[in-house]
């Protein structure tokens, strides 16, 4: 956080606006504000806490010269996309580097905006559609007293759940994970969220371990006593999994179908699966797993009601996309590199996908998939394009693009729904209900099966254990479109 001799501009002289101001002259540690700037005629040449308010935002050049600020933060959290890119070319054009930015008033739930929820501003800030303002506090209700687990805690979608879920009333919040550092990050920043006011006061315990470990995963869910589960943890990088195809399997698979066992054997009231579009039809590793993964959600509807998969695409700025290769590449002077020029993907900002997730585990009955309404699929040449102009530099002449081909088991274009699958719309905005018959013709069970002994050591069918190309067979026996390459190497 900047330090009190920082001259600070706040931009929208709102609630929002007046809330930060009024945090940062309590705590007089933080910065001092010199002046809001608001596009509102009826608010200009007013005085709020001693504080001017200017405007409109056009003019600052202008108001800069009689106050001066180093730098300025946009409280405006129901703005559009189109005016928070007028906005941002604004204060970069006068020179404002330090550019910090309130989230979406879906991101910060229902009470008074913190100093601490504003960060930088990002180039997810003014890419895709604008989000969907959802009542989380609402919403979350049916989490108010109980146990929540979150798998993959660390993760990109798991911390933002975690940050949302401080708001639900929960009585605990488990943070699952197998990567320590992860569970570090969240755990520490969830508390100082909360000291900073941010939320309800939920007990937060943080959880290292694997969900490859059946009888560790049986232990802990009968120990923790959860009521909902969120399974977010997978791994998920299209071409890592392709070279480690079996691992892919163990992890994202048994993983899920331990905790599903275990789940239910401990009489886990609700768990919600996080799945993709790469489950569609899928020609990799990952989507065939994905695939797998929601079937052992659905296929447990039978022994309880309330166990059920959320399905979307991508997120903007998930830890090791596209969004922050592309930043390093640019920061590197290019070039920015592209798979091809017509490949498309479905996206998403983080907060957006974690409401929605939150919202349907709320409204979503058991043993049903649902479809986030990603809107329509961007090219990434496209959204290379809008990151180089937003680092401030011409796409093609300052800074190259270029086009290295698909990658093994990358489609040019995603689907959020197969064939034989029909989404309906439901009462809530941006969720809809898929319409499916269950796959693999009561098969799933022995696929499986073939499975295990691929990922787990047995003396009696050691010749097996981590063989991709059987692997590869076995899968590619049931789901077709993923191939069995005469070239897979057995190790």
């Amino acid at each position: 956080m900047k330090t009190a001799h920082r001259r600070v501009y706040i931009i929208g002289a709102g609630f929002s606006g007046k809330g930060i101001a009024q945090e940062m002259i309590s705590s007089g540690a933080l910065g001092s504000v010199v002046a809001f700037v608001d596009d509102d005629p009826s608010l200009r040449g007013k005085m709020w806490e001693g504080i001017p308010i200017l405007g409109p935002i056009g003019d600052i050049q202008r108001h800069l010269t009689s106050i001066p600020a180093d730098e300025a933060i946009i409280a405006m959290p129901s703005v559009s996309h189109e005016v928070l890119k007028r906005v941002y070319g604004t204060l970069t054009d006068v020179g404002l580097v330090t550019i910090r930015i309130l989230p979406h008033v879906s991101q910060i739930i229902d009470g008074p905006p913190r100093i601490i929820q504003t960060r930088e501003l990002d180039p997810q800030d003014l890419l895709g559609r604008d989000p969907v303002t959802i009542s989380l506090k609402r919403s979350l209700s049916y989490l108010r007293g109980k146990r929540v687990l979150i798998t993959g805690a660390g993760g990109s979608i798991g911390s933002e759940l975690s940050r949302q879920l401080l708001s639900g009333g929960a009585q605990r919040l488990y943070l699952f994970d197998h990567e320590e550092n992860s569970v570090y990050e969240i755990d520490k920043e969830l508390k100082l969220l909360q000291n900073a006011g941010v939320g309800e006061a939920a007990t937060v315990v943080p959880v290292v371990g694997e969900l490859k470990d059946r009888d560790f995963v049986d232990f802990i869910l009968g120990r923790l006593k959860a009521d909902v589960i969120f399974h977010c943890a997978a791994y998920k990088h299209v071409g890592m999994l392709e070279a480690n195809p079996v691992e892919a399997i163990k992890n994202n698979v048994f993983g899920t179908k331990f905790l599903v066992e275990s789940a239910l054997k401990h009489d886990v009231s609700r768990l919600v699966l996080i799945s993709t579009d790469k489950a569609v039809d899928p020609s990799c590793i990952y989507g065939a797993s994905k695939m797998l993964a929601e079937e052992i959600v659905l296929s447990a509807s039978h022994e309880r009601g309330d166990y059920m998969v959320v399905r979307f695409g991508n997120v903007l700025d998930s830890r090791g996309s596209i969004v922050p290769l592309f930043r390093r590449q640019i920061e590197s002077g290019g070039p920015v590199t592209v798979t091809d020029a017509q490949v498309s993907r479905y996206f998403m900002t983080i907060p957006e996908a974690a409401s929605l997730v939150l919202k349907a585990g709320g409204v979503g009955t058991g043993g049903t998939l649902y479809s986030l309404d990603m809107g329509d699929p961007i090219l990434i040449r496209e959204l290379a394009e809008q990151m180089i102009r937003f680092y401030g530099f011409e796409p093609h002449r300052e800074i190259a693009i270029e086009f290295i081909g698909l990658l093994p088991g990358e489609k040019r274009a995603e689907r959020l729904y197969s064939d034989d699958e029909r989404p309906v719309s439901t009462p809530y905005r941006r969720i809809n209900r898929v319409i499916r018959n269950p796959r693999f013709n009561g098969e799933l069970t022995s696929l499986i099966s073939s499975l295990e002994p691929v990922c787990f050591h047995s003396d009696e069918t050691s010749d097996q254990y981590r063989n991709r190309h059987v692997l590869r067979a076995r899968l590619a026996h049931y789901i077709p479109s993923i191939g069995a390459p005469d070239d897979e190497p057995e190790y």
